[in-house]
């Protein structure tokens, strides 16, 4: 239970602004090891043992400050979130995405597989003109897409065809132009993408890398001087007050609800049954003082709010467990595109640094890496099926 005197200041539910701003991660905007959870550690082997320097009287004989990203070993170990953020662990690492890729997942943990190239070439598709399409931006058509021109034009090369940029008003948008084959390469989003996969035949390729880092996590946290030592104790049975931050959130409600049932045996309304903080900011300031006794939270916002705060340190957190990095949104394209077209798209993204352009710019990202769907999205698809998400048009 919280202890009264550690509360340092009085902590107001869903109460009016903060000063700064909460930092909501998101699915839909970025966002193991042997045991099928590449970069989750759960299998491990074997814990590090507490740490004998700076534990702040913690009674928790897993916590240290010996923390490795190839191996962080949850099951065994919790990290103060100094050793953790030291390690540039706030996003995912090609490490990481190498590890999820290698999980060995053949079919789709929630609806149905990428669709294979026909046999028969007479169901593929050879435009004279590709369509790209992206949803739009702050910037006007015309500027957004004077900023994508050297992409669109290493595309033309690699195809030998006119490519034509659209924007497009929705996700729902884009997923019904490539269900009818009016655009046939597109900008998904990360939570829309499996939308695109089981109802517009999209094939993901490739996602964005900065300096080798990528996405987001989920992490599970309590304050470093807590008795909570595994995620297991947020159950209602152990009495403690656990913050989620707003029942729409995907990544402070509905991801850690999934992920928790999937990893932990932990079950949303059944024996857990968190309080919403009201945003992330929220619940890390609230862990941090001493009003919650733990809770998920998105990796980059709890890194916003120790910025953010004055008086709020990482090694006032201690960090229980993590997800896998949440990719961004992907490059897909139409299953049915000539083989052709699709190895020039191939080549466009994933053989070209885009550093210094302005599409590299634009898009945040310099590089691009192959994706597998089945893999890479392996815990969006069980998020999306615990919180019983149809791929169906209504739910675009």
């Amino acid at each position: 239970m919280v202890n009264p005197d550690r509360s340092r200041r009085k902590f107001i539910l869903a109460g009016g602004a903060l000063g700064t701003a909460a930092f909501a991660g998101c699915l839909g905007d970025d966002d193991s090891d042997g045991n099928g959870q590449a970069g989750a550690g759960l299998g491990g082997n074997g814990g590090n043992g507490g740490s004998d320097t700076g534990n702040g009287g913690s009674t928790d004989s897993m916590l240290t400050d010996q923390f490795d990203p190839d191996n962080p070993d949850w099951m065994n170990n919790n990290y103060y979130g100094s050793a953790v953020i030291e390690q540039d662990y706030v996003r995912g690492r090609l490490a990481d995405l190498e590890a999820m890729g290698d999980r060995g997942q053949t079919e789709a943990a929630h609806g149905i597989e990428p669709q294979e190239l026909p046999d028969d070439e007479d169901e593929w598709i050879d435009p004279d003109t590709l369509v790209y399409a992206e949803l739009p931006r702050e910037d006007s058509e015309a500027a957004y897409a004077e900023q994508l021109e050297p992409m669109i034009e290493k595309l033309e090369a690699e195809t030998g065809k006119e490519v034509q940029f659209q924007t497009i008003d929705s996700y729902a948008a884009v997923v019904e132009a490539m269900r009818s084959e009016r655009i046939h390469i597109a900008n998904f989003a990360t939570g829309n993408t499996p939308f695109g996969v089981n109802l517009a035949g999209m094939v993901p390729l490739a996602m964005g890398v900065d300096g080798g880092e990528f996405g987001y996590r989920l992490f599970a946290i309590t304050r470093a001087d807590h008795e909570i030592s595994s995620v297991e104790e947020f159950k209602d049975d152990d009495g403690y007050r656990i913050a989620h931050t707003e029942a729409s959130s995907n990544s402070g409600h509905q991801a850690p609800s999934a992920l928790f049932d999937e990893f932990f045996d932990i079950t949303y309304e059944e024996n857990y049954n968190p309080e919403f903080s009201g945003g992330h900011e929220q619940s890390g300031r609230g862990v941090a003082f001493g009003d919650f006794d733990g809770g998920p939270i998105c990796s980059t916002c709890l890194d916003n709010t120790v910025e953010a705060v004055d008086d709020i340190e990482w090694d006032d957190y201690k960090i229980l467990w993590a997800s896998d990095p949440f990719p961004p949104g992907p490059i897909g394209y139409r299953y049915n595109l000539h083989p052709d077209i699709v190895e020039g798209a191939r080549e466009t993204w994933l053989n070209t640094n885009w550093e210094g352009t302005s599409y590299g710019d634009e898009a945040g990202y310099p590089e691009y890496v192959e994706v597998d769907y089945v893999n890479h999205w392996h815990e969006i698809m069980i998020i999306q099926r615990f919180n019983d998400v149809q791929y169906d048009q209504e739910n675009l």
